[in-house]
C-alpha cells in the first residue's frame, strides 16, 4: 500500500500528475481541489495517496491533505460510487461544500456533478451525512491572482483554454458544455488568468448551474 509520496512535481496535466520520488516517476490522479493547491512544476510536493488495484490497472490517487483523502475513501465505500466518480465529486465541490450539501440534504446541487443522478445523490445523503459531518471545518482561503503571478499570459491563453476543457471532459462533462464554461470563465478573468483559476471558475459555473 502506498500511503504517501514526497518528491519533485514533474508534470501536472489536470487531473494527472507525475511525481519523481528518488528517480521513480509515479503517475497520480488528483481532484481539481488538490490541483489548485499544488506547487509549481519542479518544486517538492507531499501527497497523501490511495492505491487502487483492479484486474486491468493499478491506479494511484493523490490528495493535498488527509481530510480530502478521508472523504475520497468514504465516497468509494458508498454504494454505486467508484474512484472516478469520487474524483469528480471532489473536483466539483470543496470538502465543506460537499458536506454542506449532505447536511442540508441538497440533492439538486449534487446532481449537477457528472455521474451523480438523483438516486445516487439521495443515497450519498443517507449513507454519508452523519459520518462526514465531523470533517467540516475551516478550509484554506482561495488564492488571489495578480498580474505578477501570470507573466506572458497572452501567449499561453490558447493552451490554457485547451487544457481546461480537457480537464473538464476528463471529469465527465460534455465537450460542448466544457467549452462554453471555459469561454465564459475566460471572459470574466480577462488577461489575469492561470490554468488553475480558469478551471476553478469553469467548474464553479457548471456546478452552480
Amino acid at each position: 500500500m502506498i500511503g504517501r509520496l514526497i518528491g519533485e512535481l514533474i508534470e501536472k496535466q489536470p487531473p494527472h500528475l507525475l511525481v519523481d520520488v528518488q528517480g521513480v516517476g509515479y503517475e497520480v490522479e488528483a481532484s481539481m481541489n488538490t490541483f489548485f493547491r499544488l506547487p509549481e512544476v519542479g518544486q517538492q510536493v507531499l501527497l497523501h495517496t490511495h492505491f487502487v488495484v483492479r484486474e486491468d490497472a493499478q491506479l494511484l490517487y493523490g490528495f493535498i491533505d488527509k481530510k480530502e483523502r478521508t472523504l475520497f475513501r468514504s465516497l468509494i465505500k458508498a454504494n454505486g460510487v467508484g474512484p472516478k466518480l469520487a474524483i469528480s465529486i471532489l473536483s466539483g465541490m470543496t470538502t465543506n461544500e460537499f458536506i454542506g450539501c449532505l447536511v442540508r440534504e441538497d440533492s439538486t446541487a449534487l446532481t449537477r456533478i457528472p455521474g451523480v443522478g438523483k438516486k445516487t445523490a439521495e443515497r450519498l445523503i443517507v449513507e454519508l451525512k452523519d459520518k462526514l459531518q465531523p470533517l467540516q471545518q475551516d478550509e484554506p482561503a482561495d488564492f488571489q491572482l495578480t498580474a505578477t503571478d501570470v507573466p506572458d499570459m497572452a501567449q499561453h491563453l490558447a493552451s490554457f483554454r485547451e487544457e481546461a476543457e480537457s480537464a473538464l471532459v476528463s471529469l465527465g462533462y460534455k465537450p460542448a458544455h466544457a467549452a462554453k464554461a471555459v469561454s465564459q470563465a475566460e471572459q470574466k478573468l480577462g488577461s489575469n488568468v492561470s490554468i488553475e483559476e480558469l478551471i476553478r471558475l469553469s467548474l464553479k459555473s457548471m456546478v452552480s448551474g
